[in-house]
């Protein structure tokens, strides 16, 4: 018959104690460092990530204004019984407390009867822009 040891643990077979019996034991101080190394990278990871999630949010809350002050714009246009002139106009708009700068240009389409109107928006606070295409019934 096999003596036990006196610690209370099975002997050892080919040179290994049985996976259950050593982790009674608990963790090293160097799995422990491993461990602490390795869920410190992924906290950094989720850190990083949440930093561009921020300005990624911010930017397209930016475009999304820039778009409401074109249509806003393409709008008025629409609406007025009388189709803008021919050429490139400029001016500001102010909307969500912001001044924005936009820029119309108009030119006939391939169809003389129709215009074509390219609007661009932009802030002054960055490179957010928005750029709107529309047709309309050119001037008889």
């Amino acid at each position: 018959m096999a003596a036990k040891f006196m610690s209370g643990l099975d002997p050892p077979r080919n040179g290994f104690r049985p996976l259950w019996r050593s982790a009674e034991r608990g963790f090293t101080l160097v799995e422990m460092l491993v461990a602490l190394a390795i869920f410190s990278l992924a906290a950094l990871a989720l850190l990083r990530l949440e930093g561009a999630t921020v300005s990624t949010t911010a930017r397209l809350q930016e475009q999304a204004l820039a778009q409401i002050v074109a249509r806003n714009i393409a709008v008025e246009m629409l609406t007025d019984p009388v189709p803008p002139a021919l050429g490139e106009a400029h001016g500001e708009a102010v909307n969500a407390g912001r001044t924005w700068r936009w820029t119309r240009r108009t030119a006939l389409s391939p169809e003389p009867r129709i215009e074509q109107i390219a609007i661009h928006v932009a802030s002054d606070r960055g490179p957010e822009a928005a750029t709107l295409t529309l047709f309309r019934r050119a001037a008889q």
